[in-house]
């Protein structure tokens, strides 16, 4: 009994994941909506307007723009709170830091109107980089 069930066990375990990525492949690769007059549209991996080159970007630039997003969401002190945290956990950003710091800067600048609220949020992170970059917008 012990071997049937163990024998049952390891068939399902090897079938079961099989058949679920199958059903689900099969799933995405018809859709309906995505011509009103088609009865259903086969989805292919090439297309006429699919990009052919991959654009990789360096991490320094994707922190970049999530911290000058974060900080149209929230403020300057929670984007220099965060590259201070990114550039301590990760050392090889700490290069680029006074280059995201000045960005985040002319960003304040930007999103507040003049110099004096933005500079409100100037703190010691990379030098006085984010200072820098609030004068340089004001120039």
């Amino acid at each position: 009994m012990n071997t049937a069930a163990r024998r049952i066990g390891r068939t399902l375990a090897f079938v079961l994941p099989v058949v679920l990525v199958l059903s689900g492949t099969l799933a995405v690769t018809r859709v309906p909506w995505a011509s009103p007059s088609a009865e259903s549209q086969i989805l292919t991996a090439s297309s006429d307007r699919a990009s052919t080159h991959a654009t990789h970007r360096a991490p320094h630039e994707l922190l970049r723009d999530r911290l000058l997003a974060e900080l149209q969401e929230k403020d300057p002190a929670v984007a220099l709170t965060h590259l201070q945290v990114a550039t301590s956990r990760r050392p090889s950003l700490a290069e680029h830091c006074a280059s995201i710091a000045r960005a985040l800067g002319r960003a304040a600048v930007a999103k507040y109107g003049g110099v004096s609220r933005a500079q409100a949020y100037a703190r010691p992170v990379c030098d006085t980089s984010f200072a820098s970059g609030v004068t340089q917008a004001y120039r």
